[in-house]
């Protein structure tokens, strides 16, 4: 893994890399946030089921999940910089090329960005957790909190961004976003030039190895079992979330704007949930940040089943969004210092599970909704993060120190 070893003593945003990094994951995930209406958009027109729409999504995840610990792997061999620039270009080329070709076509070529922001999020995740703990005094959890933040805030914004362009111009007005990763990643390329040059010293990587090993003698036992779980069903929820409710909102017969809006409200609140999971991880510790944010989530998450569409669904999928959230980069971060390997494979294994875990829920998810109806998925999603919760109880106080 590339390290460098220039110290900075400014604040969070003087870190130029970092800017680099936070910038490409806004851009990815905005173009990510399209997802939601595109899919809906693209299975209303090859008149697709519920299971079709969630089998559609889960394809889009999967391949992105795949391809995480790959890239992952790879930067921590050719470095970040250009596995993250590759990443941010390709997905934008792709998206780019989908907008032109609508039906089947634009579904595969939706698939091929899915895996180039697949390339993107472990070799940046990992210098972005990097860069805080070599440049930013340590405080690597904020860092990739951060990092996680702008693409959650993307993700977020996306719809709310897309829903209107969608509604005035069609989908090939989506060409006004992706055009910015051109101008992003070339940034990316600049600023992280300086990463491919320096790397790990033997006798750092063989300390570093020792400590992996000895975390992974302690950690790799019941309380791993209990995290994968935890993010298996944290991550179902936030999926089924974003899969079914702008399906739900467009059967009810609202417009693309306003039901990005909805959804955006949804991602916007997870990234703001992210954010402050990273800091209450570091003051608190990870135990309480995980079991406390996915019980208290269960409230919004039974109350949007409850209520359907009214004026209560915007705070509460806010909410929901927020306390689905919160566990996320905590995650992220303890994966990175146990897994040995690397932490660009770290961090590609523990997304790439995260999400493939998610896109698998979302396809029961989507059968249960065209048997029983949304309203039953919807009170599922809210059962699965109680599941979530009730693991997180579980997690011994070892475990979840804080960082």
């Amino acid at each position: 893994m590339a390290e460098q070893t220039v110290t900075r003593t400014g604040g969070l945003f003087d870190d130029r890399v970092l800017n680099s990094l936070i910038s490409g994951h806004f851009i990815v995930d905005l173009l990510n946030g399209q997802r939601s209406l595109l899919f809906t958009y693209l299975s209303l027109i090859l008149g697709l089921t519920n299971s079709g729409l969630g089998i559609l999504t889960s394809c889009y995840v999967i391949a992105s999940a795949i391809a995480q610990p790959l890239f992952g792997y790879l930067s921590d061999r050719i470095g970040a910089r250009r596995v993250v620039t590759g990443g941010v270009l390709g997905m934008g080329s792709f998206f780019t090329l989908a907008m032109f070709f609508p039906g089947w076509p634009a579904v595969g070529l939706l698939i091929l960005a899915s895996i180039c922001s697949g390339a993107f999020h472990p070799a940046g995740a990992s210098e972005a957790t990097l860069a805080g703990r070599n440049r930013l005094h340590g405080r690597e959890a904020v860092a990739s909190s951060l990092f996680f933040l702008f693409g959650q805030m993307g993700f977020g914004i996306g719809p709310m961004i897309g829903g209107p362009i969608i509604g005035y111009l069609g989908i090939s007005g989506l060409l006004l976003l992706s055009f910015f990763t051109l101008p992003i990643g070339l940034i990316a390329l600049r600023e992280l030039k300086e990463l491919d040059n320096a790397r790990r010293k033997p006798s750092e990587a063989v300390s570093s190895h020792v400590e992996n090993t000895s975390q992974k003698k302690r950690i790799f036992t019941r309380a791993l079992l209990l995290m994968v779980g935890i993010s298996a069903f944290q991550s179902w929820a936030q999926s089924s979330i974003t899969a079914y409710m702008p399906r739900f909102l467009a059967d009810k017969g609202l417009t693309a704007s306003a039901y990005g809006v909805i959804i955006g409200l949804f991602t916007a609140g997870s990234a703001i949930g992210c954010m402050l999971g990273g800091e209450l991880a570091d003051r608190t510790s990870r135990k309480t940040v995980i079991t406390g944010s996915l019980l208290l989530s269960t409230v919004p998450l039974f109350f949007i089943a409850f209520t359907g569409l009214s004026f209560l669904l915007y705070p509460l999928m806010f909410l929901a969004g927020l306390l689905t959230g919160g566990p996320f980069s905590v995650i992220v971060v303890q994966a990175q210092k146990v897994i040995p390997g690397g932490m660009g494979l770290a961090s590609g294994l523990t997304l790439g599970f995260i999400f493939s875990a998610g896109a698998i829920g979302t396809i029961f998810t989507g059968m249960l909704a065209d048997n029983l109806g949304f309203i039953s998925a919807f009170y599922l999603t809210a059962i699965i993060a109680l599941a979530g919760g009730l693991l997180g109880l579980l997690l011994p106080e070892k475990s979840s120190n804080p960082v």
